[in-house]
């Protein structure tokens, strides 16, 4: 076993309480079992110790991701010695000409050394001790090392001493692929030199991304909501397990007091056998009423999806979305036809969500879904509208939300914007607050804890 390095203990503590930070549930006895992992797999090879430090505290394999860039943060690759800062003589082109040979040789440690180079050459900013610091963008920005892929295609074909089914082999994709490996080293080594500089722990907690259930909604770019809509079954089982007790519980049924009195005489008032209250099997329909536009798609898709991986808890289940104009769009997310990654799409290609413009428009929206659609709620609906009440200056029209919410069993309205943003510029979101249920969910975290305790049993 080879002997601990200096403060590695408060490296892996300072690992355990970021990750917590970050929401992962990572008890004393795992954090425990991490330190014994360490001394069985030595300190001498990095990613042993990744491996080991993964296998024993994370519960996911999609908090691996985030449990990689903070593992970066507390061990990170370089020793810590930066180059100088920028200056004015710092040679650009001589950077890509021995970058462009790395990639082609796929010598990782010189890309780690080059990264290194090019965020301390390129990526500085600032002059004041409290605002300066250091930009992977910024780097990237001025290195272009996506512009090299023709350079290393060609030097890859000149070093081929085994005839052109060796280049095949390695065709673009794998380029770049090793272009966007180097592209995370530079990102590592900026936030390892702005976690030298603010501390790691207040690093790992602001500037490292969160599990991707954590991502907020309006936020979120293409690939973490990829990386959403890969967590839709996960998270429809456990909501159905929750609803399956729940629906449970609730068929026991409540104490019938005034049987349960008159059953007692017989045992001398003493009530010894609980009447229940029996419940009326059956299953609740559910109506959705989603604002597909702009930034809010990406939070009524993912709604949507999960909605249609819980159908089964339903009697019935009807999707509506709109930007200004209503169309059903049901069929569209039909058990079996989905297509997730291309479903907003084939919600604006395929239904009439818009009409003279391409603004949401909730009044209009409102108004002609209670007057096309009124036979889709009754008084087993419950309704869930999803959007952030921005109307674009236009009519709220609040009668036709009254209306529908007249006519449902529950109406709860679900606002990917942080209530301190409602009713602000456009937002009417107070106004349609005083008639409905409105609820804060910003991410696919809270999302899943609203679904499983507003749905209905």
């Amino acid at each position: 076993m080879s002997t601990p390095p200096a403060g590695v203990t408060d490296r892996l503590t300072g690992l355990v309480h970021a990750l917590r930070a970050h929401g992962l549930s990572i008890g004393t006895g795992e954090s425990v079992d991490a330190g014994h992992a360490l001394e069985a797999v030595g300190f001498a090879d990095r990613e042993r110790m990744r491996e080991a430090l993964a296998a024993t505290l994370l519960h996911k394999e999609g908090q691996r991701a985030l449990f990689d860039r903070v593992f970066d943060l507390y061990f990170p690759l370089t020793d810590g010695r930066e180059t100088e800062p920028a200056d004015e003589a710092f040679d650009t082109a001589a950077l890509r000409e021995r970058l462009a040979a790395a990639l082609a040789s796929d010598d990782r440690q010189a890309l780690t050394r080059l990264a290194g180079e090019a965020v301390g050459g390129l990526g500085g900013y600032g002059s004041a001790p409290d605002s300066d610091g250091w930009s992977s963008y910024q780097t990237l920005a001025r290195l272009r090392p996506e512009t090299l892929l023709a350079r290393v295609r060609a030097m890859l074909g000149e070093a081929a001493v085994d005839g052109p089914e060796f280049t095949d082999r390695l065709t673009d994709d794998e380029i770049r692929r090793r272009i966007e490996a180097f592209r995370e080293r530079v990102r590592t080594e900026a936030r390892r030199r702005v976690a030298e500089r603010q501390g790691r722990d207040r690093v790992a907690r602001r500037a490292v991304a969160g599990t991707a259930d954590s991502v907020d909604f309006l936020l979120a770019g293409r690939d973490r909501l990829d990386e959403l809509r890969a967590t839709v079954r996960p998270l429809a089982r456990k909501l159905a397990t929750r609803l399956a007790a729940r629906r449970r519980r609730a068929a026991r049924g409540q104490i019938d007091l005034r049987r349960t009195l008159r059953g007692s005489l017989s045992t001398g008032g003493v009530p010894m056998r609980p009447v229940l209250r029996r419940r009326r099997p059956g299953r609740p329909e559910l109506v959705l009423l989603c604002d597909v536009s702009g930034s809010v798609a990406g939070f009524a898709n993912f709604t949507m999806l999960l909605v249609q991986a819980l159908h089964d808890q339903f009697s019935r289940v009807r999707v509506f979305a709109f930007v200004n104009r209503v169309d059903e769009v049901t069929d569209l997310i039909a058990r079996g036809s989905a297509d997730p990654a291309g479903l907003g799409a084939r919600i604006l290609d395929e239904a009439e969500v818009t009409g003279w413009h391409g603004q949401s428009d909730y009044g209009t929206a409102l108004g002609e879904f209670a007057e096309r659609y009124a036979d889709a709620v009754g008084p087993r609906t419950a309704v869930f509208v999803l959007g952030d009440a921005r109307t674009n200056m236009s009519d709220p029209n609040l009668p036709a939300l009254k209306l529908i919410a007249d006519r449902a069993r529950r109406v709860h309205w679900l606002n990917p914007e942080a209530p301190s943003l409602w009713s602000t510029g456009d937002s009417a979101a107070l106004a349609y607050a005083e008639l409905v249920e409105m609820h804060p969910s910003r991410n696919a975290r809270q999302l899943g804890e609203l679904i499983g305790r507003l749905l209905p049993v």
